[in-house]
C-alpha cells in the first residue's frame, strides 16, 4: 500500500462502506420529522374531543381513538419507515456517527410547525433550536473521524441490560406517583433515554442475528428492546398533548443520541481511540444541546406550563 494512502487510512478510522450509513440517518430523519407532525395532529384532535387528560396521561380509551385517527395511523408508517432506516444505518455506521444525525428532523418539524399551526417561533426558541442543532451536529462532525465500531461483549451486554432494567423501573414509579405534576418535559427527557437504549440494543440484536448468536441473550436484548419502545412511544404520544412537536423532536434527536452515545463511549468504547481534544468536544457539544431541549420547552410559544 501506498504510505500516503496508508497514514490517511489511519486518520480515517471509518471504513469507506461505513460512510453510507450517514445518508440512510439523513433520510431517516426526514420520515422523523413527518411522523411526528402528523401523530401530533391525531393526539390533539382526540384531546379535543375527550375529557382533558394534562398531566394525567392518555387513557386506554384514547389510545385506541388514535388508531381510528388517520393522521396519527400515517404518522406512525411514516415514524416506522425513519426506524427502518436508522436501523440499517446502524447496520452500516458506528452508533456515535449516525445517531445524532437525527437532530436535523429537528429543523424540519420546527419549519413544518411554525407554518402549520401558524404560529411564529421566538427568538429564545430559535436560539434554543439552533443550540441542540449544532450541538448535535459539532459532536457527530468530530465523532465521524474519531470514533470506531466496536463488538460487543456478553458482559458489556449484560451492563447495558441492568442499567436499562433501572430506568425502565425508575420512568414507571415516577409516572405513577407524580403523573399528576408531569408536564412534557418529563415525556420528552424519558422518551428520549428509552429511545438511546432502543438503539443500542437494536445494534446490539441485529450484529448478534446475523453472527447467528440468537441465544438467551440476544433473547433478553430483544425484550428489553420491545419494553423500552412501547413505554418510550407511550410517553411520545403524552408529550404530543402537553407541547408542539418541535419540542419532542428536539427531546428524542438530542436526548436519544446523546444516551446511545454516552453507552457507546461509556460502555462499549467506541471513543476508544479518540484524542483528549474529541473527548472535550463531545462534552462541550453534549452540554449545549441538552441545554437547548431545556430553553425550548421553557420559551416554546406552544409549551403548556
Amino acid at each position: 500500500m501506498d504510505p500516503d494512502l496508508s497514514e490517511l487510512t489511519e486518520l480515517v478510522p471509518l471504513d469507506p462502506t461505513q460512510f453510507i450509513g450517514i445518508p440512510l440517518a439523513i433520510i431517516g430523519a426526514v420520515f422523523l420529522s413527518l411522523g411526528a407532525q402528523f401523530q401530533h395532529r391525531g393526539v390533539v384532535k382526540v384531546e379535543a374531543h375527550t375529557a382533558d387528560t394534562l398531566g394525567k396521561g392518555l387513557s386506554g380509551t384514547q389510545l385506541a381513538l388514535l388508531l381510528a385517527r388517520p393522521s396519527w395511523v400515517l404518522g406512525t408508517l411514516m415514524l416506522g419507515l425513519a426506524i427502518v432506516f436508522q436501523l440499517s444505518s446502524l447496520y452500516f455506521s458506528p452508533l456515535i456517527v449516525v445517531q445524532p444525525l437525527g437532530a436535523l428532523a429537528l429543523v424540519i418539524t420546527s419549519i413544518l410547525n411554525s407554518r402549520i399551526s401558524k404560529v411564529k417561533l421566538n427568538r429564545k426558541s430559535i436560539i434554543a433550536i439552533v443550540m441542540c442543532v449544532g450541538g448535535v451536529l459539532l459532536f457527530v462532525g468530530v465523532a465521524a473521524f474519531t470514533a470506531v465500531d466496536q463488538p460487543v461483549t456478553q458482559r458489556e451486554l449484560i451492563t447495558i441490560l441492568i442499567v436499562l432494567a433501572v430506568v425502565l423501573t425508575a420512568a414507571a414509579l415516577a409516572f405513577a406517583f407524580f403523573r399528576a405534576r408531569i408536564r412534557a418535559i418529563f415525556y420528552v427527557i424519558m422518551a428520549g433515554v428509552l429511545y438511546g437504549f432502543v438503539a443500542t440494543l437494536a445494534k446490539v440484536v441485529l450484529t448478534r442475528v446475523e453472527q447467528g448468536e440468537f441465544e438467551w441473550l440476544t433473547f433478553l436484548c430483544l425484550i428489553g428492546l420491545l419494553l423500552a419502545t412501547a413505554l418510550g412511544a407511550y410517553f411520545v404520544q403524552n408529550a404530543y398533548a402537553t407541547g408542539p412537536p418541535d419540542l419532542v423532536i428536539a427531546g428524542l434527536t438530542v436526548v436519544d443520541p446523546m444516551v446511545a452515545v454516552a453507552i457507546g463511549i461509556v460502555v462499549l468504547g467506541e471513543a476508544s481511540q479518540a484524542p483528549l481534544w474529541a473527548n472535550l468536544v463531545f462534552l462541550v457539544a453534549g452540554v449545549i444541546a441538552v441545554w437547548g431541549v431545556f430553553l425550548l420547552a421553557r420559551n416554546h410559544p406552544q409549551t403548556r406550563l
